[in-house]
Parts: structure tokens; sequence; C-alpha cells
């Protein structure tokens, strides 16, 4: 009986894939167009964050159909230690780094001490990336020496926090937000974002 079972459970897996693959399934998306966003642009928002000391700048945030993809460029500057209630949380936003330069420590993990609601008019949770928390220290967080090249992915509700930066660190920033709570944004608005000053 048994075994039995567990040949009808994993004919039910196996059968579900096909039977997906076999209805005609149409594009989430339908006829949406892709986005290209040049290497230049992203370094323009780079230069743009050192001359102006701003952290976080949203580049783009597409539409796909089920959710919306964000495209952030983050520089931060040299940390020595981190700043209190420094723990970031983001409750319906996923976020993804891409590591272009510099290196620092970042921990991360779902047990964040203290948490407090980040303000609804706070321009990060407005535009980039939803309603969150911050907190004071993770939990028996994963601590995690990041530098050129790594990638690493934080699911909606874990908490990440800096807790030093060597001299800078600069990342693409990828958020994926299936809710759709943060603002489409295209390259005219880039574009006009950029001529900007602050």
């Amino acid at each position: 009986m048994k075994r039995t079972m567990l040949g009808f459970a994993a004919a039910i897996c196996l059968a579900a894939p096909v039977a997906a693959q076999s209805n005609d399934p149409q594009p989430t998306c339908k006829m949406c167009p892709g986005t290209y966003i040049p290497v230049a642009e992203l370094e323009a928002y780079t230069k743009k964050a050192i001359a102006e000391k701003r952290v976080d700048q949203q580049v783009r945030d597409v539409d796909i159909g089920k959710a919306h993809i964000g495209i952030g460029m983050v520089h931060r500057g040299k940390l020595d230690a981190p700043a209190p209630e420094s723990v970031a949380e983001h409750d319906l936003v996923s976020e993804v780094y891409h590591i272009i330069d510099g290196s620092g420590t970042l921990v991360l993990g779902p047990d964040i001490a203290d948490m407090k609601r980040r303000p609804a008019t706070s321009e990060t949770v407005r535009l980039f990336n939803g309603p969150g928390n911050n907190g004071t220290t993770i939990r028996n967080g994963a601590t995690y020496q990041l530098k050129a090249g790594d990638v690493v992915i934080i699911p909606a509700g874990t908490g990440h926090w800096f807790t030093k930066i060597d001299d800078h660190i600069t990342y693409v920033m990828v958020r994926i937000d299936p809710d759709k709570v943060t603002p489409v944004r295209d390259e005219a608005a880039s574009q006009a974002y950029l001529k900007t000053t602050r």
C-alpha cells in the first residue's frame, strides 16, 4: 500500500508539468516589449549618487504582467559600524543584488529585533520597495563578505543589514514586486531624473 501511494504521488508530480504544457498556456505579459538599460545610464546613476550623496536610486520599474520588476542602482560609501536601526525588511518586494564594485559585509536573516514600521511617506517606501520595517539587529543572521561579481537574493520579509563597507560598494538591484506596490518608471522618467540636481 505504501509503495502504491508513493507511486501515485510521483505520477501526479510528473503529470502536473506535462498537463500544464498541453493546455496551451498564454504569455503572462501579452505583447509586452522588452526593456534595455545601457551601462552608460547605470554609470550616470552611480556618478549622481556620489556627487549628491545618494544611496538608492530607481532606474526602471517595469510591468511584466503578473508583477513589476524594478532596477535600482545603489552606491554606499565607507561604513565602519552600522547605523542605529539600519536593518531593512520589505514586506512585499524581494531583492537581488549584483555587486559591481567594492566590498562589504552583509548580514541576512528573518529574525529582526526591535522592528519599527518605515514611514509610508518615505521615498523608498513609495517608489522603490514598498512597505516594510527597520530593526536594530538580526538574530542568528548569516554573514557574507560581498565582492564584485557576487549575487545575493533577499526574499520579502528577510532582514538585510550592512555592518561594514570597506571603502564603498556599488550594486545593481533587481526588485521583484508581485503585488505591484511600486509605480512604473520608464526611460523618459529616468532621463528626466538624471537631469535634476539635489
